[in-house]
């Protein structure tokens, strides 16, 4: 018994000692951390009289060179792209993208046959896209810097209309929307960049630098260094960003808009607040106080916001910038307060993905 006891015990022993050894071996095979370096690209920026635009050249989709110019939009979530020449003219018909069973591939795009309506602008002024959720690898810049990424979900559209219903040309409105949250017509679509990898070292967003406002031409310049995908730790903790928690929806998900008080010609209300640069020339304060006479601001009108986080912006609307009207939401169909592309001539703004905040800048 004694030696059949001893000769079990030593069996239990080398059984540690294997499974130590296999666990040791184990254990130096783990793969190392992946660090990933941000990615900085530039931007276009366009001016016709007061309007501007930044725009997000797009040269690939699926296996397809393109050259689309989107529109850099940080008020809404997803890409939109116009399916003309992207997609053989057989399958667009007038009442939409021909998709036989649940979806089909071509060109390297997964169409699916999830249809939807996309809306831009308010019942005052609005676009409306008509279309498909896709699938398909993108590369976003040009040959002045780019980035590829993978199976980016997006909605083509065959169709866009605007309030009076008249169908514009093709891509005419494509969008390439960085906003936290997602589409309206599906969760799945989302920011582009949330496809970035981000490795062990990143968080997945990007940060917009204060655009060069001696830049904007009719003929749109090339810009660098403006839009930072991935964010450092840094980035979140002492960079000078105030952060703004966002708040959750089961419609939409997380939504940019941040609450905070507006002061303007002796007025104070509170709102929430949108800064998009999908808005080319006009700052929107919704008052629900207002009046429908009380329209546009005069020139050296004072406009003050404050953040519920304490970020402070003032400016002076002139005659050809700072553009600010007064709408009574009752008229708009719409209860934010935007802010246009002329917010960003000034501010640096932040978008953190992975923990649902948006970082706001004075410079």
């Amino acid at each position: 018994m004694t030696t059949k006891h001893l000769l079990f015990t030593s069996k239990i022993i080398g059984c540690f000692l294997i499974a130590f050894a296999f666990f040791a071996c184990k254990k130096e095979k783990t793969t190392p951390q992946t660090q990933i370096n941000p990615v900085t690209l530039g931007l276009y920026e366009y001016a016709n009289g007061v309007n501007k635009r930044i725009f997000l050249p797009i040269t690939q989709v699926g296996t397809k060179a393109v050259t689309y110019y989107t529109v850099f939009d940080t008020g809404s979530s997803g890409m939109t792209l116009d399916a003309t020449d992207i997609l053989p003219a057989s399958m667009i018909t007038s009442s939409g993208i021909q998709v036989t069973g649940d979806s089909v591939v071509v060109n390297g795009i997964t169409v699916t046959s999830t249809k939807g309506t996309i809306s831009f602008g308010d019942q005052l002024s609005s676009t409306k896209e008509y279309g498909n959720l896709a699938y398909a690898n993108i590369t976003i810049g040009d040959a002045q810097g780019n980035l590829a990424l993978k199976r980016v979900p997006f909605f083509l559209y065959y169709k866009i209309i605007d309030e009076t219903g008249a169908k514009l040309p093709a891509h005419a409105s494509d969008v390439f929307g960085v906003g936290p949250g997602n589409s309206y017509v599906t969760s799945l679509i989302q920011s582009p960049l949330r496809a970035f990898d981000t490795g062990n070292n990143l968080t997945s967003g990007f940060k917009l630098a204060t655009l060069n406002k001696s830049m904007f031409s009719t003929s749109g310049t090339y810009v660098t260094n403006l839009l930072t995908i991935g964010l450092s730790n840094s980035d979140l903790s002492s960079s000078g960003f105030i952060m703004h928690p966002l708040s959750y929806s089961s419609s939409g998900g997380y939504s940019p808009n941040i609450p905070a008080t507006i002061a303007y010609n002796g007025n104070t209300i509170s709102g929430q607040i949108l800064f998009d640069t999908g808005t080319p020339s006009t700052t929107v304060i919704e008052d629900r106080l207002a009046t429908t006479s009380v329209g546009d601001l005069p020139a050296n009108s004072t406009v003050t916001i404050t953040t519920n986080k304490g970020f402070v912006y003032t400016y002076t609307t002139s005659s050809t910038g700072n553009l600010t009207e007064v709408q009574n939401p009752n008229n708009t169909g719409d209860y934010r307060t935007i802010f246009s592309l002329d917010f960003f001539l000034s501010n640096e703004y932040l978008t953190d993905y992975s923990n649902h905040q948006i970082g706001l800048k004075n410079n």
